[in-house]
C-alpha cells in the first residue's frame, strides 16, 4: 500500500456480496468512480490483500484505505434556496418541501444546494447523528425530484423515523407522468434493483439487486401520457424511474431512463416529472400519525397543464 492506511473499515452486513468499488463508495460517501482510482492505485487492501474492484465482499473482512482525508472530506456549506419551503417542524422533527435542483445531502463530485445547507443558512440545527454531511437525513429525494422530505432535529427522532423507514410503515406517496399508457392501469411493480455495472449514476433492474415493490394506479389518461399515483413499500434509488422504464414507460423528461427528449423540450421540462405529494408517518416522539401534502411545482403544472390543452401537438 502505498501510505500508512487512514481508514481501516469492517465490512458492514448491508455490504455483504456487492462489489469492492461498489461498497467502498457507499462505506466513504465517495463516488464509485474515485473507489475504482483507489483500488487501481493499491490503495485499498482487503485482509491485507490487493483485491480487484470486482470482490463480492464478505462479512468480517476488513478494508485498509489509504485516503487523502483532505480530499474526501464532504462539508455542509449553508447556501439558503428561496423555493425550498419549510412545511412543518418542532423540536423533533422538521419537513420540507424540496424543489429539483436542491440535494438531499451533500456527496462527492455535486457542486450546488443542499438540504441540510439551506436549513443551516437558516439557523436550523439537525440531528448529530449520521456521517457528518447525512446528519439528520433519514430518506432522500433525487435532485431533480421534487417535493416531501422529513428530517430529524433530535437523536430520539433519528433513531425512530429511520427505524420507521426500515420497517416500511411510513406512507410516501408520489406522482408521476409516465409516457404513454402503462398496462394495467394499476398494479404492483415487484423486481430488485441493482447499480448498472455500465453506467455510474444509472440503476437497472437485477436478480441480484435488493428487493424494490412499487404500487400504482392511473388517475388521468392524456394523449400521450398517463397521470400516475404510486405508493412505495421500499426506498430504493431511482426505484420509481428504473420500474417505469423497464416496463417501457419512462417518466416524462426523465432522458437518463429513456425518456423521449424531443417531448421534453416541447413541455419545457429538464427533468423527470415526478414529485412526492404525500407523507404520512407515526411523529416519533408522541407517537401521533401525522401526513402533509405538497402541490406541483411551477414546470410540473405547466407541463401537465399542455398535456391536457386538446390541440397539444408534438
Amino acid at each position: 500500500m502505498a501510505g500508512v492506511p487512514s481508514r481501516v473499515l469492517p465490512v458492514p452486513d448491508a455490504r455483504v456480496g456487492e462489489r469492492l468499488d461498489a461498497g467502498l463508495s457507499k462505506m466513504l460517501g465517495i463516488s464509485r468512480t474515485r473507489a475504482i482510482a483507489l483500488i487501481e492505485d493499491g490503495k485499498v487492501l482487503v485482509d491485507g490483500q490487493i483485491a480487484p474492484k470486482s470482490l463480492k465482499l464478505e462479512a468480517d473482512q476488513l478494508i485498509a484505505v489509504d485516503l487523502d482525508e483532505a480530499a474526501s472530506e464532504v462539508r455542509v456549506e449553508a447556501e439558503d434556496v428561496a423555493e425550498l419551503k419549510i412545511v412543518f417542524q418542532d423540536e423533533h422533527i422538521i419537513v420540507v418541501d424540496k424543489p429539483a435542483g436542491v440535494v438531499s445531502h451533500p456527496s462527492q463530485g455535486f457542486e450546488g444546494p443542499s438540504v441540510p445547507g439551506v436549513l443551516l443558512a437558516r439557523g436550523i440545527q439537525l440531528s448529530t447523528s449520521g456521517a457528518s454531511e447525512r446528519q439528520g437525513i433519514v430518506q432522500r429525494l433525487d435532485v431533480g425530484t421534487s417535493g416531501l422530505m422529513v428530517l430529524a432535529k433530535g437523536e430520539r427522532a433519528y433513531s425512530v423515523l429511520k427505524q420507521a423507514f426500515r420497517d416500511r410503515s411510513v406512507k410516501k406517496t408520489y406522482h408521476a407522468l409516465a409516457q404513454g399508457h402503462p398496462d394495467p392501469a394499476t398494479g404492483t411493480i415487484d423486481t430488485p434493483i441493482a447499480r448498472s455495472m455500465r453506467h455510474e449514476y444509472k440503476f437497472t433492474i437485477s436478480h441480484d439487486g435488493k428487493p424494490a415493490v412499487t404500487h400504482y394506479r392511473c388517475i388521468e389518461l392524456l394523449p400521450t401520457a398517463a397521470l400516475m399515483e404510486i405508493g412505495l413499500e421500499t426506498g430504493r434509488t431511482h426505484q420509481i424511474r428504473v420500474h417505469f422504464a423497464h416496463f417501457n414507460h419512462p417518466l416524462v423528461g426523465d432522458q437518463l431512463y429513456g425518456s423521449d427528449p424531443i417531448l421534453a423540450q416541447k413541455l419545457g421540462l429538464d427533468r423527470q416529472w415526478l414529485h412526492a405529494v404525500r407523507l404520512g408517518f407515526n411523529h416519533p416522539i408522541t407517537g401521533e400519525w401525522v401526513e402533509f401534502q405538497s402541490s406541483y411545482p411551477a414546470d410540473l403544472e405547466n407541463a401537465l397543464s399542455q398535456l391536457r390543452d386538446v390541440n397539444f401537438r408534438l
